[in-house]
């Protein structure tokens, strides 16, 4: 029933931080709770106080707002990360820029200087 305003299965998709330059894109199935994987339903039965329906109705919503809230923490390192690394090499690459800059002002400096020497001894060598 879409129209009600009900769903079957609500899934999290973030992007989980593996390392500075690696996110893994994640799933996360949040409505209906997974099972772990190998383990059976429990057989035993055990009594709640209060009542299960209690519980549930204090402890899951608590649980979806951790789990959308590490998805966020996650996505934000992710965030920071690829950003840190962006300006690393923009950094780098200013680095480089400012020394190839140098190196052709100097050139051009030297080669203006020799000119100028060059005026100046065949000036002399004229007299």
């Amino acid at each position: 029933m879409l129209n009600a305003g009900e769903f079957d299965v609500c899934t999290l998709v973030y992007n989980r931080f593996r390392s500075v330059i690696s996110q893994v894109p994640t799933e996360a199935r949040l409505i209906p709770a997974p099972m772990p994987e190998g383990e059976a339903a429990p057989t035993a039965s055990y009594e709640f106080e209060p009542d299960e329906e209690t519980m549930l109705a204090r402890l899951l919503p608590q649980n979806l707002a951790i789990q959308i809230y590490r998805a966020m923490l996650e996505n934000n390192a992710g965030f920071f990360a690829s950003q840190m690394t962006s300006m690393d090499n923009a950094t780098r690459n200013a680095g480089e820029m400012i020394k190839r800059l140098t190196q052709n002002y100097n050139r051009a400096r030297q080669a203006n200087i020799t000119r100028e020497l060059i005026e100046i001894i065949s000036g002399a060598e004229a007299v």
